[in-house]
């Protein structure tokens, strides 16, 4: 093993300590366990609640019309692009999308034009200064994208790539260092490990089939989300079982999806077309899992020493998850809640769900069908809507689990994934959201009927 200073060791210990605590460690503040990075987003958005909205809307603007403005341009090779020209030079289809997202935007910050573009269940739930999903991504990609460098940059995702490569590639397909996504989006935010997800993806970390599987499979609602989820069913003494039936159906779900359509017919590439071999996972004769995996966190912490560049990255970060996931929300989220809201949408695809509902004996089975296609939507709406209408218990736990590991919804993680540049697109993710539901369902079944 080569030899490295202390300088290099604190280097690799100092950020990486610092990135855990701040991404993956639940702390009890006002009542409710949260990690510390959606701590200070809630604290700045306190503190800009009467400005939020319009800077928000400032953003979604100049996503809209810098990727116009660039539409028209003239056009430049990859290597005479520079970050400015990749933030707003994206293909048409996101051009309108951006377009879309700036639109609902403006109506719903002045309400104009039809109310259920920007009533209190559609564009204002996302826009709402005081807990609306935009401005909260707001405020959160300020400190995750300034910070993220603390868990990519010095060694630890390295560190326990190696280590943990052996129990990941087998199980689900990964390599090792996607153990910290996973683990950062099931204890701290799923938002969270689908922005590192996209960023490993990008610095050619992940294969496409990788960053696929990764975002789709592990990027679950916090366990502060799943409190609340359970508790507007009004089912909190049952929060240890049901968070348990989330952790064991999430993994059976982990264990299947990636060798199922879609995820298994995604390309083992990485984004720039280079081909997954698997050699940089062996381990080096002369070491074991855990030496290579300090000299390979060392090495990239003793690289990454220069502040200034780091600080550089993180801002780049935040521009890019302003201009690029934002929008993408903001126009996806409020079509889907406009369905849910407004229209049959999703009582009528979800019909097929009411004879696997009663095969499965779940009591109230034609109200509960809808129910497990409108979380697509948004995650809350299932718990929500069966709260007022559904009285069984062995129901009301179903949906209330289901709507977690459904994992996919569109105003939150299933934008964020299309904002991305994890290559997922929309017909895949309502596939894998339909496949999710289907297989879950059996598991939480039989967890509800044992416990009622």
């Amino acid at each position: 093993m080569k030899k490295f200073g202390s300088s290099t060791w604190l280097w690799f210990l100092i950020p990486s300590i610092i990135g855990v605590f701040l991404f993956m460690v639940p702390i009890k503040y006002e009542g409710d366990w949260i990690v510390p990075i959606a701590i200070l987003a809630n604290w700045l958005a306190g503190i800009i609640v009467p400005i939020i909205t319009w800077v928000a809307v400032a953003v979604l603007v100049v996503a809209a019309l810098g990727s116009v403005i660039m539409l028209f341009a003239p056009k430049k090779t990859p290597e005479e692009r520079g970050f400015w020209s990749n933030l707003f030079g994206v293909s048409l289809f996101w051009t309108i999308t951006r377009v879309i997202g700036a639109i609902f935007a403006v109506m719903t910050a002045f309400q104009l034009g039809p109310e259920a573009i920007w009533s209190g269940g559609t564009g204002g739930l996302l826009l709402d200064p005081a807990d609306g999903l935009v401005t909260f991504l707001f405020t959160i990609f300020i400190f995750a994208g300034l910070l993220l460098p603390l868990l990519m940059n010095f060694g630890l995702l390295e560190f326990f790539g190696t280590m943990m490569v052996k129990i990941m590639r087998p199980l689900f397909k990964l390599p090792g260092r996607s153990s910290i996504d996973a683990l950062a989006s099931w204890v701290g935010d799923g938002t969270i490990g689908v922005l590192l997800t996209d960023k490993q993806y990008q610095e050619g970390h992940y294969t496409k089939k990788e960053a696929a599987i990764i975002a789709t499979t592990f990027s679950v609602v916090s366990i502060t989300f799943s409190i609340v989820i359970i508790g507007t069913v009004n089912m909190e003494k049952y929060f240890l079982p049901f968070y348990g039936t989330v952790v064991i159906t999430g993994l059976i779900l982990a264990l299947i999806m990636p060798r199922i359509y879609p995820l298994s017919r995604k390309k083992e590439e990485y984004i720039d077309g280079r081909p997954f071999t698997g050699k940089g996972e062996q381990v080096p004769e002369g070491y074991n899992s855990f030496t290579h995996g300090v000299e390979n966190a060392l090495t990239k912490a003793h690289a990454n020493r220069n502040i200034g560049k780091t600080i550089s990255d993180g801002m780049k970060n935040v521009f890019d998850m302003w201009f690029g996931v934002i929008p993408v929300v903001m126009a996806f989220g409020t079509i889907a809640l406009i369905l849910a809201e407004y229209t049959s949408f999703f009582q009528i695809i979800g019909k097929p769900f009411e004879p696997y509902l009663a095969l499965l004996q779940i009591p109230e089975a034609a109200a509960a069908a809808p129910l497990m296609i409108v979380g697509f939507a948004d995650m809350f709406l299932p718990s929500i809507l069966a709260a007022g209408t559904i009285t069984s218990d062995v129901t009301l736990f179903t949906v209330a689990a289901i709507s977690v590991v459904q994992l996919i919804y569109m105003s939150e993680v299933g934008g964020l994934i299309l904002g991305s540049k994890i290559p997922v697109n929309f017909f895949e993710l309502f596939i894998i959201f339909i496949l999710r539901t289907i297989i879950a369902l059996p598991i939480i079944s039989v967890i509800a009927h044992l416990l009622f």
